[in-house]
């Protein structure tokens, strides 16, 4: 039996180990999106995951896909590109573009799970401070972004879109060359896809994840943006000694 979630116990969620094995981490099923019910969901280990004229579906996969940031390294193919066509950022700038962003079309999935319902959700953990974003642009034209979730030092990236060739990948390396910088410990990538593990993404089980998240997000750490707003400068820092933490 999936458990149905109640409006009067935002921060309630069930045992992760109830998650359902097909379809691979289904935990339970309703609530809300208030920011409150987000960031417990969250802290929990658990996302949502819904498509339109569906109720709110709660989930928590196993193996879960994460970026451990101290693995990480700056391809050097990227970092070449990224110097020579001049990629900029914009760092947490136009979140609700973003997002709108991710859910548009693809020529492989005419569908989104962004739905309208989501964007006012994650637009209000934005405004809290919990939500970011970072865009890449070439002569002054955005590329590629993602957006996620921040808590503590762990970040949960929720989406990332693409408007040219190597768009989405400028973005979500730059985004972990500042995170790593940070002094954050993971970032979260939810579910695994040949491409993402491609990446430098690693599956880890279910309890793994939990006990490694439990230790991040109660480890507070603040972003330390670099005053280069250069994407080569970002994706390098993913070769440095990380020199922020708390």
């Amino acid at each position: 039996m999936i458990a149905w979630l109640k409006p009067n116990l935002p921060d309630w969620f069930p045992a992760l180990e109830l998650a359902l094995r097909e379809p691979n981490g289904l935990l339970c099923v309703g609530g809300d999106l208030a920011p409150a019910r987000l960031l417990a969901g969250y802290r929990h280990g658990v996302f949502p995951w819904f498509g339109l004229g569906e109720p709110i579906l709660w989930w928590s996969p196993d193996p879960r896909c994460v970026f451990p940031l101290a693995a990480q390294h700056a391809p050097a193919r990227l970092l070449r590109y990224a110097r020579q066509q001049a990629i900029e950022l914009r760092w947490n700038q136009d979140f609700s573009d973003v997002m709108q962003a991710c859910a548009a079309p693809r020529t492989t999935d005419a569908g989104t799970w962004i739905t309208p319902e989501m964007l006012r959700a994650y637009h209000r953990l934005h405004v809290l401070g919990y939500a970011y974003c970072l865009c890449a642009l070439r002569a002054g034209k955005v590329i590629g972004g993602v957006y996620g979730v921040a808590l503590g030092g762990a970040f949960f990236a929720e989406s990332m879109f693409s408007r040219a060739s190597n768009g989405s990948k400028l973005a979500l390396y730059s985004l972990l060359g500042l995170l790593k910088h940070s002094g954050f410990s993971f970032m979260d990538a939810q579910v695994a896809s040949p491409h993402v593990l491609s990446l430098g993404a690693q599956q880890w089980p279910r309890a793994q994840f939990k006990r490694e998240l439990d230790a991040a997000s109660a480890t507070p750490i603040s972003f330390q943006v670099p005053q280069s707003r250069q994407a080569w400068d970002w994706i390098k820092l993913l070769d440095q000694t990380p020199t922020h933490a708390a």
